[in-house]
């Protein structure tokens, strides 16, 4: 029918081959998904009349399309890299502080593991969850030109956050008779409380730590982030010989040097703020941090929920593992293909974040077109990150373990779940960028009740049921839990495909109407320059 159409009109020949006419139809897609008007470029038909032939077309729009990606690519991994960065550093002080413990025996190394992964690990999920709700709000405001705002959004988060701090406390108060209520053994469940009690600052640090790290990534000041925690990996290695092997303070100055590593952040970088920083958005503290707290309170327990629930998700799977008749070898092979899952999230995490800023920053600003180019760019990107490791596990699989133990059971082990775990870091390379399209669009209440029904309800069930009933031990737990993640995945790669981006612009419009105190937002027209863009290209 196209054809038939072009056919039709006098200004081309009837003699057009069809692959002129689908370059055509390719240069008017492109144009209107980059606001191009028609004449921008060359017509393909009149260059096909001048001898030029539609291959010149291929090689404008192939040109065209990887400037597009290279500029897109540029913006993410400014963002992405740094926030990579900062994880795999305050990783870091964690892995530094147990090499350490490990030094004190066994029973110490089991003690700070515990306290430092299940029960600092719950609040550090729920907080930097909650957080996450300023990724939408702030980088909504800054592409809207809001600056105002951000700083306004940073101090309820604070407000709402130091709350919950005080009202989760007794987690670590009370660490031992829920460990023991757990099953942990007496004497760990014990050593585990008392190092959890000196674990409290850590708790309160995440109050102020991730709203500032969120109000820096929103307008795109990142480094700063990334310096600041390199800083603090090589002052945490310090104290902690200092504290644990010269000053013998044992457990304590274990708890006391994560306790620094963890306010060093946001000390450092709110006197980057404070310090004149941040002018556009920073102008001091504000009695407008405490209204509107309950819309505030909603979106931030919904981000909490929807990041917990997928943090805990694979921590479930080690304590089901431990049930198990052969739990000992399986826990241990388990724990390997964890610690290198572990380390390797720390990537697909960075395109979370950077997905999230990116598509809010654009919804902001008007560009919908520009939100959804920037899901394309960053979902490839980290598909092909996780399709390279997915490679190097399966070829590596033998010697995976060697790096952790000399067992030749437990490398045996590993070798056998090696395919599990390359197939959940392929799966992970593209569900946290859909995530991260989640919070920068605003949809965390959704997308926590998708996470509940396809993780608690599908992937855990499928997982005893593989697990015990079917007889398939640590491998049948793993396979049906990751048949969970597969489902989650499809269900938000399906929203987002279907999403109407106009429409995320226009909610996202409301939303920093509704809450800005001051000034009405204003769209952002489609030729105005993103915040950020060092060159004023909008795709």
């Amino acid at each position: 029918m196209i054809v038939e159409n072009v056919a039709c009109n006098d200004k081309y020949p009837e003699s057009l081959s069809v692959s002129s006419v689908f370059f055509y139809v390719l240069r008017r897609h492109i144009q209107s998904a980059m606001n191009m008007g028609p004449d921008s470029l060359s017509d393909p038909f009149l260059d096909e009349r001048k001898g030029h032939g539609s291959e010149n077309w291929s090689l404008i729009c192939s040109k065209e399309a990887g400037r597009r990606f290279w500029v897109e690519s540029k913006k993410l991994w400014r963002i992405a890299g740094p926030a990579i960065f900062s994880r795999l550093a305050m990783y870091g002080t964690i892995v530094v502080t147990q090499a350490f413990a490990g030094h004190l025996g066994e029973l110490e190394l089991a003690a700070i593991s515990i306290a430092t992964t299940v029960v600092v690990g719950f609040s550090f999920g729920f907080f930097l969850g909650m957080a996450s709700a300023l990724t939408t709000l702030c980088g909504q405001a800054y592409g809207a030109k809001q600056y105002h705002m951000l700083g306004v959004y940073m101090q309820r988060s604070c407000i709402i956050l130091f709350v919950f701090a005080i009202l989760l406390l007794p987690i670590y108060i009370f660490a031992t008779p829920i460990l023991k209520l757990l099953g942990q053994a007496d004497d760990i469940a014990e050593l585990t409380g008392s190092v959890s009690i000196w674990c409290i600052p850590q708790h309160f640090a995440f109050v102020f730590m991730f709203p500032i790290q969120r109000y820096l990534q929103s307008q795109l000041k990142n480094m700063v982030i990334a310096w600041i925690a390199a800083a603090t990996l090589v002052l945490h290695i310090f104290l902690s010989w200092l504290f644990i092997i010269k000053l013998d303070m044992g457990l304590i100055g274990a708890a006391m040097t994560l306790n620094l590593a963890w306010w060093v952040p946001p000390i450092g970088q709110f006197f980057y703020i404070s310090c004149g920083g941040c002018p556009q958005t920073w102008t001091g503290l504000s009695r407008q941090a405490f209204q509107d707290l309950w819309p505030f309170v909603k979106l931030s327990v919904s981000s909490g929920v929807m990041l917990c629930l997928e943090s805990w998700y694979y921590r479930i799977l080690i304590l089901l593992t431990g049930h198990l008749p052969d739990a000992e070898v399986a826990v241990d092979s388990l724990s390997i293909c964890m610690s290198v899952n572990g380390w390797e999230m720390m990537i697909p995490i960075g395109f979370l974040v950077a997905t999230g800023v990116r598509v809010a920053n654009e919804l902001g600003s008007g560009n919908g077109k520009g939100a959804k180019f920037a899901v394309i760019v960053s979902a490839s990107t980290s598909s092909a990150i996780g399709i390279v490791f997915w490679v190097l596990i399966v070829v590596f699989r033998h010697d995976l373990a060697q790096v952790f133990t000399s067992s030749t059971i437990i490398m045996d082990a590993v070798s056998k779940l090696s395919i599990l775990l390359a197939f959940t870091i392929l799966l992970n390379s593209v569900q946290p960028v859909l995530s991260g399209v989640a919070v920068g669009s605003g949809w965390q209440a959704y997308v926590a009740w998708i996470n509940l029904g396809c993780y608690y309800v599908i992937g855990v069930p499928l997982g005893v049921l593989l697990g015990w009933v079917f007889s398939l031990s640590v491998l049948g737990i793993w396979s049906g839990m990751i048949c969970g993640t597969a489902i989650q995945t499809l269900i938000l790669a399906y929203i987002t495909y279907r999403c109407d981006w106009e429409r995320q612009v226009s909610d996202a419009t409301g939303r920093v109407n509704t809450w800005s105190s001051e000034q009405p937002a204003q769209i952002i027209s489609q030729e105005s320059r993103t915040p950020g863009d060092e060159d004023g290209f909008r795709p």
